[in-house]
């Protein structure tokens, strides 16, 4: 078969990569310019150069124009695979290949529709991540299913190494989707939209911790945001410091919410719904940076108590 790829970034390239090779033949490669933007700079890993190095004709562009479809087009691909691409595709174009467009979507949908599922997944508490393979229609990541492939989150995992992890299905995936098409009698599935959960783009203001939230919420929301993602903070004594270890607390600890006190080696942060009845989990924090990008021990740092707070 003849495949255009959209794509960008890592996952992007990974997925180029398993079309080359494929026993298909990658006509054309459209990927956005490389760009300033710090998140898109995280996993950064480059669709133009693989293409280009492998011979393929590149495009790139910030949207599909009219000159991108014309482009694909001319290119005359039996399906267009999609993954990682920032901007919306018109139907012209999702719908020009005999076999429509397929699109990657690193969850099981329909959950964890939307933006940074795999971090989503891991700071909301699921079980399990995935990567879906679906056919691109008018919705965001909607389409009919044709392949599903799942991994656990095991305990302790960071984002980074989940996010790592979930790539690793890129391949595999993509081999199955592919053959599924050329068998001539693909198997799609409609998702159940009833079930369907979204998650918005993520935000500098998604990493400031909540002390109301239970201890575990805070304790993946931490491990979720490992680097090279911007890491979780809060503001003690007037000053942002970044919170980049943490674990539960054997303890159960009452007062008010955000109160740290030296206890059980780290800095233990009272936390938690109705934290004055004493019923909660403690967030006992080990490791933490400050504005200086200088790392202290949770137990040094705080020995003099306080309060960690949203603001300065």
């Amino acid at each position: 078969m003849r495949i255009v790829s959209f794509g960008y970034q890592t996952w992007g390239r990974r997925t180029l990569q398993a079309l080359l090779d494929s026993p298909h033949e990658v006509v054309l490669a459209v990927t956005h310019p490389a760009s300033d933007d710090p998140y898109k700079g995280i996993w950064s890993d480059s669709v133009e150069e693989l293409a280009r190095e492998n011979n393929i004709p590149v495009h790139l562009t910030e949207r599909a124009d009219p000159e991108t479809i014309e482009l694909v087009q001319r290119a005359a691909p039996d399906v267009i695979v999609v993954n990682s691409w920032y901007t919306w595709m018109p139907k012209e174009l999702y719908d020009f290949p005999r076999h429509g467009t397929l699109n990657l979507h690193d969850s099981l949908l329909p959950k964890f529709t939307g933006f940074s599922p795999v971090l989503w997944a891991l700071i909301s508490g699921a079980d399990e991540i995935g990567l879906t393979v679906h056919r691109m229609d008018e919705q965001l990541d909607t389409g009919d299913i044709l392949v599903q492939h799942s991994l656990p989150i095991e305990p302790g995992i960071t984002g980074t190494e989940l996010v790592l992890a979930g790539m690793e299905l890129i391949p595999g995936a993509v081999n199955e989707a592919l053959a599924a098409l050329e068998s001539g009698n693909p198997q799609w599935r409609p998702q159940d939209k009833s079930a369907r959960t979204y998650f918005h783009k993520r935000s500098e203001r998604d990493g400031l911790i909540d002390w109301r939230s239970d201890a575990a919420d805070i304790e993946r929301l931490i491990r979720a945001l490992s680097a090279p993602y911007p890491p979780a903070f809060t503001h003690y004594r007037g000053e942002r410091i970044e919170v980049l270890a943490s674990r539960v607390s054997e303890a159960r600890y009452g007062g008010t919410a955000g109160r740290v006190i030296v206890q059980e080696d780290g800095g233990t942060v009272v936390c938690g719904p109705d934290a004055l009845r004493g019923n909660n989990f403690g967030l006992v924090i080990t490791r933490v940076r400050t504005p200086d990008g200088v790392e202290h021990d949770g137990a040094a740092f705080f020995r003099r108590g306080g309060y960690l707070t949203d603001a300065p």
